[in-house]
């Protein structure tokens, strides 16, 4: 289990430097030194962090006393696309979740589907950047269950997530220009590592991610992309849009976001 100390001290300290470097982002995205190091900082942190509580290590899970009637909106509370408001017009039931790339056997899956497979229930707390933090009680369907059938090839190294949120106007048939995130198989396999389609005993609002958004519990808020479209398992992610493997990321933001 990650110490809630530690998550609340990591959490005071980024809210707290996070103006200095929004202000500054703009100068700095230009520095090759700075993003080198930055980079290599990335890296430590994650490798220490992997040392000190070990790769299978539990986020803090809450009891149903916990959670949060409300729980907050993060980001988009509704997507800016035709093809989003037709699904959700039809209730996500023409919805299907494509899941390919370096995979042996691509699939796409509804949401049905996804709710036929073995599910996992858990309490947690979400933590922002910005600062503030809100317990909700989750429930999906672990995401190496669905890799576990799709099969991700001996080259695999990541799992990205384009999502039906599109950042500049267009359509998220463009998915180029939407909203996506990535994380690594060993994130991926993690047992806390669900593809939700329920919040609070109630299906997932759209406020929220309808119908079905990532929850990596180890992981800074940013990192839980809502609105999911697809899975695309990759090898490599300097080859994705920005080269940083996220929407944020390739804003400056750190790939690796533990708590």
């Amino acid at each position: 289990m990650i110490m809630p100390a530690r998550r609340r001290f990591l959490r005071l300290a980024v809210g707290a430097a996070l103006p200095g470097v929004l202000a500054g982002c703009d100068r700095l995205a230009g520095s090759d030194a700075l993003n080198g190091m930055l980079r290599s900082a990335e890296f430590l942190s994650q490798r220490a962090q992997a040392l000190l509580t070990g790769v299978d290590a539990m986020a803090q899970e809450f009891t149903e006393d916990d959670f949060a009637d409300e729980f907050r909106s993060n980001g988009t509370a509704m997507p800016d696309s035709r093809l989003y408001r037709q699904l959700l017009a039809d209730q996500f039931r023409t919805w299907r979740l494509r899941v390919g790339g370096l995979v042996a056997r691509p699939a796409h899956y509804s949401l049905a589907d996804l709710q036929a497979m073995p599910s996992r229930t858990q309490i947690t707390r979400h933590d922002c950047v910005e600062g503030w933090s809100v317990i909700g009680k989750w429930t999906g369907v672990p995401l190496r269950q669905v890799l576990s059938r799709v099969q991700p090839l001996s080259t695999a190294r990541y799992v990205v997530f384009p999502c039906a949120d599109p950042m500049d106007g267009s359509d998220v048939r463009a998915p180029e220009s939407t909203y996506y995130e990535s994380i690594d198989l060993v994130e991926a396999n993690h047992p806390q590592t669900i593809l939700a389609y329920a919040l609070n005993d109630e299906p997932l609002p759209v406020k929220n991610g309808a119908p079905l958004r990532l929850r990596v519990e180890r992981q800074l808020g940013y990192k839980q992309a809502k609105y999911l479209m697809r899975i695309d398992v990759v090898e490599r992610l300097d080859q994705l849009r920005g080269g940083k493997g996220g929407y944020w990321e390739d804003l400056g933001y750190e790939w690796y976001a533990g708590i």
